[in-house]
């Protein structure tokens, strides 16, 4: 209840008094009373935090985390898991499960549809010409060699993310980004933020001429501190003691190939003197160069003083080493079991140093995954599944075969994406009739091993195959502009090529994904079932940061515990 001090009146001017003494008038002023005591009482708005944390494990998949949770650190993962928000059902929607499709996900809200990032590589659909996610001709590496497929920026990325909106907002916001791959870091940065990535070529860290023409000077310093070649000749080493692994593969599995894989590894090659290039690459499939990562970020966070104001700032940092290491030895294997544990341990120091560094009520930490990890074929078989592997070159050779005898001669479709893209050019000669031809293609891939399901332009764009199995997330990974003709996936269990694993499925080992966040100040512990989608973090971490959500984002803010 509202109390007002009439008696005050009493000493109030004459002309006042005779202004009170009117009952509507009193009764205006009585109400006026109580809006001021009320907004006098409101409670004041949450602050912001100063910096958002954000993290992608490459290639982590939710059953992993909860499969090893026992083994967990006190204060790495388990820090979600024990005294964070955590998410048990958190899957992708859309079908292509890549590290480009998913990173442009994360913070932009929009699966591939709307942010044109149809897959890590693709070809241009008029011209036929090889594109990269990340890629862009007009911008190199700083101080490094680059290539013309090699990232540079996000000028494939279509729609704008979190920081980007943050930056617009007020452009103080500071928006860092890192990672061991290019796209890792460039995607989640956005249009406005500043990416830094990993330098296979000398184990560095480097930007591009896209953000800046030159590194400021604590870049150069940490360059200058040459900290991966600490790892030469050192060898990656179990944590635990060999009965701990059980539940995982044992080393040296027949499908790792003629190299095999066991630990303990050794980084670099016994007759290297020094450490080159093939060194440098084989850290990506460590822990430690997700260790030089974490230190890179460090750095970041001292040198760009992340964190040290109240205009927020966003830390995003991939760390790339769980993906390269599934995909050679599978999520199954004793090396991905101990990477996973190894990797905890480097969380939990870096955790940390935040709460040092940062503050632990001045910063949220959220981590989820790019996309999760399919066993392999091998595994799945003796697993007593249907699995297998799909020569992509020969069943591209076969559907061209097919085209010839009904069309006439020529290379009619190439892959692109996760598409078949017709020769715009041989079909524009012809005059064939697009349609014929994608039923025809539809018709040929689908009589090859492995394949689920395919669907054609013509119902993509007007959504007619609607309820069909696997069209909804089929047509979130296809772009009208981008996107091949006929969008095909494989069968579960099933994959293109000869390594070990890979992903890039519908499926639940492919999009079942953590996501996991924690901040004392504005999250409250607890486990969520409900099922969640990856583009429901955006809007989250946008209303932290007290802005909108980007303009494109399709998900809604997550159900935080209460």
């Amino acid at each position: 209840m509202i109390s007002v001090n009439l008696s005050a009146t009493a000493t109030m001017k004459p002309a006042f008094s005779r202004y009170f003494s009117h009952p509507l008038r009193l009764s205006l002023a009585l109400l006026l009373a109580a809006v001021l005591a009320g907004c006098a009482s409101a409670p004041a708005p949450e602050p912001k935090p100063k910096l958002l944390v954000f993290l992608v494990v490459d290639g982590l998949p939710q059953r992993q985390i909860t499969g090893y949770r026992d083994q967990l650190a006190p204060d790495g993962l388990a820090r979600f898991l024990e005294r964070g928000a955590w998410f048990s059902e958190a899957h992708y929607g859309h079908a292509f499960t890549v590290t480009g499709a998913g990173h442009a996900t994360v913070l932009s809200g929009a699966y591939t549809h709307r942010n044109g990032i149809i897959g890590n590589e693709w070809r241009d659909a008029q011209t036929g010409e090889r594109e990269y996610c990340t890629g862009d001709t007009t911008a190199t590496y700083i101080g490094h060699k680059t290539q013309p497929l090699d990232g540079t920026s996000p000028k494939n990325l279509r729609v704008e993310t979190v920081g980007d909106v943050l930056r617009a907002a007020d452009p103080r916001a500071k928006v860092i980004a890192v990672s061991g791959k290019d796209r890792g870091a460039i995607l989640p940065a956005g249009k406005r933020g500043t990416a830094y990535m990993y330098m296979a070529q000398s184990g560095q860290f480097a930007s591009s001429t896209y953000y800046m023409q030159q590194h400021p000077a604590w870049v150069n310093s940490f360059n200058g501190r040459k900290l991966a070649d600490g790892y030469f000749k050192t060898q990656w080493k179990p944590l635990l003691e060999e009965s701990a692994y059980a539940r995982s593969l044992p080393d040296n599995q027949r499908w790792y190939g003629p190299r095999g894989g066991a630990l303990p590894m050794l980084m670099g090659s016994p007759n290297d003197d020094t450490p080159g290039p093939a060194f440098y690459s084989q850290l990506l499939r460590s822990p430690f160069a997700d260790a030089l990562t974490l230190e890179f970020a460090r750095a970041a966070i001292a040198g760009e003083g992340l964190g040290q104001d109240d205009v927020p700032d966003i830390l995003s940092i991939s760390l790339s080493g769980h993906d390269y290491v599934n995909h050679q030895f599978s999520a199954e294997s004793r090396l991905s079991h101990d990477h996973l544990l190894q990797l905890d341990r480097l969380l939990q120091a870096f955790f940390a140093d935040l709460d040092a560094k940062v503050g632990r009520d001045n910063y949220i930490a959220m981590l989820t995954a790019d996309h999760g990890f399919m066993p392999a074929p091998e595994y799945s078989q003796a697993q007593g599944r249907d699995a297998g592997r799909v020569n992509g070159g020969q069943v591209l050779t076969r559907v061209n075969d097919g085209l010839e005898k009904r069309f006439g001669p020529g290379n009619w479709v190439s892959y692109s994406g996760s598409s078949l893209l017709f020769n715009k050019q041989l079909l524009a000669q012809t005059k064939v009739d697009a349609q014929a031809l994608a039923e025809e293609a539809r018709h040929l891939l689908l009589a090859e091993p492995g394949f689920a399901a395919a669907y054609t332009r013509r119902e993509l764009e007007s959504g007619s195959a609607a309820g069909r199995p696997y069209f909804d997330p089929m047509r979130k990974s296809w772009h009208p502009q981008v996107s091949g003709d006929v969008q095909y996936i494989l069968k579960p269990y099933w994959m293109f090529g000869t390594g070990t694993a890979t992903h890039g499925s519908p499926y639940e080992y492919d999009t079942h994904v953590p996501i996991l966040a924690w901040g004392p100040r504005w999250v409250k512990p607890g486990r969520v079932d409900s099922r969640v989608g990856v583009v429901d973090i955006a809007p989250t971490v946008a209303r932290w940061l007290g802005v909108a959500a980007p303009s494109s984002a399709e998900g809604q803010p997550l159900p935080l515990p209460n």
